[in-house]
């Protein structure tokens, strides 16, 4: 099957290839458009006209190496037009097309205005989203409301994109996505991630990429897809900061502080980013549940309440340095560090009833926790530039360290109904657990002329995982080894991988195509005890990740485009999945690893269409071998909950995306997909076979109230549907904010009220239990409400974005 998809996708590309090649015929005007420094302006507009009227012929945007080529033209006299973003409007002689033949142009310098834009100038000159043959671009600055924003907050407006109260990202309604900062990896988990996010002024980000179908260049892992963050690059000397401070109160309190630093001075470049967060939570979560015999008459019931009222404390710092040894070669070093601590006592009742309803027992459970993660990560890159038409080697080497812990006790009483104490039981347990990566990656980009280029890289990385759990019983006051769950397990994992990626432009067609190689090598040992012996396990595999892209303008301006892609990608487990251990919840719920867990193979088929970058419409399919999901079995009455794979999945996907202005004052921004997941496979029950179709949206609404205020609505819909076992039912969220600009507007303060009306419960039924039924409900301390502070200072930053840097994302990644 794998051999059949490459070879379609080899002979697809090579009759598209002779296609456009057959549709190039006729006159064509090329050339570059640069700046004063002789740098490619990417994105500038350039316009054709025919010279004898200005009549407008095409309109485009210059490529990311400047490059820009008008085709199929007509024996005629033209005049060209470039125009960018603070640099002064260029217009050329008269330029002669005779007898179809090629005319290639001598670079147009864009002279720079010398003046700082400000935001409504942006906001009237680029579009807030950019279609490109593998990604949808958005770019931040022309959306006015971000201003005094911070990264978080920019990436709830992004079309797809959902952040929950607790800073969880989804890219189309998928969790897991992975997210990165110039490409490169963050190092944190999703709860750091999002305090660093919201450490990151917006003032500082030049564009988000969104790609549910990376290319090639990146690691096949991860089927959520890739969203880039990319920074912008401070070139002025000096020092440019950013502070920012706010409380949140809603069911508890929450806080974040931190400060943004860059400095500059000759060919160094230092940056810093320091973020404090402290945040008490709030979770009730019930559980009913409901037992039959072989004939189908339940036998017993029970009810769950628990209460989860973690409190965290997160320390992040991120600091590093580029030196720019030539104007062709850059070093860099950067450090990651991450702090946390936390601690939690949650109560647990558990109501048993019999097959009458009558209650039979109640048991009164006291969890208390504390636990600690530090992780270090250390990143040396380097950037050399061969010449000014974009060839250049890139070279990345990552090590991070995880180490956390955790030390647990569990009391639990049994009162008979009518009070009487029995069956106590006490448990104590401690997890420590350490995580070593190691990554080391080069990457190499070669143009060539007729606008096409070359890509290609290698990488390797190697991780090791040790994770041990060491559970007491506790009989007056006196500790014992459970030897029953206490064990220790050893995993490490290389993987290798090469690839090559190849694009070319043909006038109206594009075309993108790229072959990625990756070998994956894993071992796991369970260390035995005094009463169980140990084992092991070995998982060796290679595969090909194909990609193709290809691109049609469906007018000469480029105003409606036609792209069709092809990707294939695999979800391997994450560390903690394959951990076999037990975890405890309560006396009738458990938490259990699978060693056995197998990697998902996902085929990603989509077809979009996209109209002046205002209006885009997408159809998807993807299917899914192998898919990994939560899984619900049961052992006499305890539910224990574990990654299994589940059999196949198959998704069909409509998807609609459009930003407009109903006013001036008046942005608006809408997301919107009908999907359905359908789920196949063998089961413990036998045959799961399950389908539902699903609704899901969001939309942002920014208005400028005057210079100095403005206001933000915004929020999320999802209907429900099925995911493996379960099916959940409807929420959504309503969001409002407004924001005074103040001290000479390098400064702000925004209050924001998250779910309004309190509708975001995450609730549903569990499906396909043996001889049982179960639901879940949620109650979640998601409406908040939260004053934040943000003040600037220094030079401001407003040139390119950073060189991409980084190799270790999806391992970090999977360690969380």
């Amino acid at each position: 099957m794998r051999l059949k998809q490459i070879l379609f996708l080899t002979l697809f590309t090579l009759l598209l290839f002779n296609f456009a090649n057959a549709q190039t015929a006729g006159g064509k005007i090329s050339g570059l458009v640069l700046d004063d420094a002789k740098k490619p302006l990417d994105g500038a507009t350039v316009i054709l006209l025919v010279a004898k009227d200005s009549a407008v012929v095409s309109t485009q945007l210059a490529h990311p190496d400047g490059s820009f080529v008008f085709q199929n033209l007509k024996d005629d006299t033209y005049l060209i037009k470039a125009t960018n973003i603070g640099h002064k409007n260029y217009s050329s002689g008269n330029v002669v097309v005779s007898q179809q033949k090629p005319v290639n142009l001598s670079a147009f310098i864009l002279s720079s205005t010398g003046k700082t834009l400000n935001e409504v100038a942006v906001t009237a000159q680029k579009s807030y989203i950019q279609q490109k043959i593998d990604r949808t671009v958005v770019n931040v600055g022309a959306l006015i409301s971000n201003t005094g924003a911070n990264a978080l907050e920019v990436l709830e407006k992004t079309p797809g994109v959902q952040v929950d109260a607790d800073g969880n990202i989804t890219f189309k309604g998928k969790g897991g996505v992975l997210v990165m900062i110039d490409d490169k990896p963050t190092y944190l988990s999703a709860a750091n991630l999002a305090t660093y996010l919201r450490s990151l002024p917006a003032s500082s980000l030049d564009q988000i990429e969104l790609m549910d179908n990376p290319p090639a260049k990146y690691d096949a892992a991860g089927n959520a897809g890739v969203i880039n963050i990319k920074t912008k690059k401070n070139t002025n000397k000096g020092l440019h900061a950013v502070v920012s401070a706010d409380y949140g109160l809603g069911h508890y309190y929450r806080t974040d502080e931190s400060i943004n630093l860059n400095y500059r001075i000759n060919k160094v470049n230092l940056f810093a980013n320091l973020a404090y967060n402290e945040n008490r939570n709030f979770r009730r979560l019930e559980i009913d549940r409901n037992y039959f015999d072989a004939n189908g008459d339940q036998t017993s019931s029970l009810k769950d309440i628990s209460y989860f009222r973690p409190t965290n404390y997160n320390t992040n710092i991120k600091a590093g340095m580029d030196f720019y040894a030539s104007p062709n070669t850059t070093w860099g070093i950067v450090y990651t560090g991450d702090i946390s601590r936390s601690h939690d006592s949650s109560p647990v009742f558990t109501l048993l009833y019999g097959n009458n309803g009558g209650l039979d027992s109640t048991i009164n459970t006291l969890n208390t926790s504390k636990n600690k993660f530090n992780s270090n990560g250390i990143n040396l890159n380097y950037t050399h530039k061969f010449d000014s038409t974009g060839r250049a080697l890139t070279f990345d080497l990552d090590y991070i360290r995880d180490v956390s812990g955790s030390n647990q006790m569990f009391v639990n009483n049994t009162l008979l109904p009518d009070g009487t104490l029995t069956n106590p039981k006490t448990l104590n347990d401690n997890l420590p657990s350490t995580i070593n990566i190691y990554s080391v990656k080069a990457d190499y980009t070669h143009p060539f002329s007729g606008k096409a280029k070359l890509e290609a890289g290698v990488k390797s990385s190697y991780v090791n995982t040790d994770n041990a759990a060491n559970y007491f019983n506790v009989i007056n006051n006196v500790d014992s080894i459970d030897y029953n769950n206490t064990n220790r397990f050893l995993y490490k994992e290389n993987i290798n991988a090469a690839y090559v990626n190849f694009n070319k432009n043909f006038g109206r067609f594009s075309i993108q195509t790229g072959l990625r190689l990756e070998n994956t090598n894993g071992y796991g040992h369970q260390l035995g005890n005094a009463k169980k012996s140990d084992s092991t396990f070995a998982n060796h595999y290679t595969d090909l990740f194909p990609t193709a892209y290809f691109s049609y303008n469906l007018d000469t301006a480029g105003h409606n485009v036609l792209v069709l892609s092809y990707g294939r990608r695999i979800g391997r487990p994450n560390y903690g999945s394959l951990n076999p251990f037990t975890f405890f919840v309560d006396e009738y719920t458990y938490f259990s690893g699978n060693p056995f867990l197998k990697p998902q193979f996902t085929d990603n088929y989509k077809l979009a269409y996209s109209f002046r970058s205002l209006f885009t419409v997408a159809l998807a399919y993807n299917y899914t071998t192998d898919v990994q999901g939560e899984t619900i079995h049961r052992s006499g009455d305890i539910f224990i909950s574990t990654q299994g794979n589940i059999g196949k999945q198959k998704t069909v996907d409509l998807s609609v995306n459009t930003n407009f202005q109903p006013a001036k004052w008046w942005s608006v921004n809408l997301y919107a997909e009908v999907y359905k997941n359908t789920y196949q496979g063998a089961f413990y029950t036998g045959y799961l076979n399950q389908s539902q179709i699903t609704f899901a949206g969001n939309g942002s609404n920014q208005f400028t109230i005057s210079k100095t205020w403005s206001a933000e609505l915004s929020g999320f819909y999802d209907s429900g549907g099925t995911y493996g076992q379960f099916v959940t039912l409807p929420k959504g969220m309503l969001n409002a904010a407004i924001q005074k600009k103040i001290l000479n507007n390098k400064g702000s303060i925004k209050l924001n009220v998250r779910d309004i009306f309190h509708t975001f419960s995450p609730s549903g039924t569990i499906t396909n239990i043996a001889n049982a039924t179960a639901t879940f409900h949620n109650f979640l301390d998601t409406r908040v409400a939260t004053l934040a502070f943000t003040y600037s200072f220094g030079k401001s930053i407003n040139t390119p974005p950073k060189r991409e840097t980084g190799g270790a994302d999806t391992e970090q990644g999977r360690a969380h």
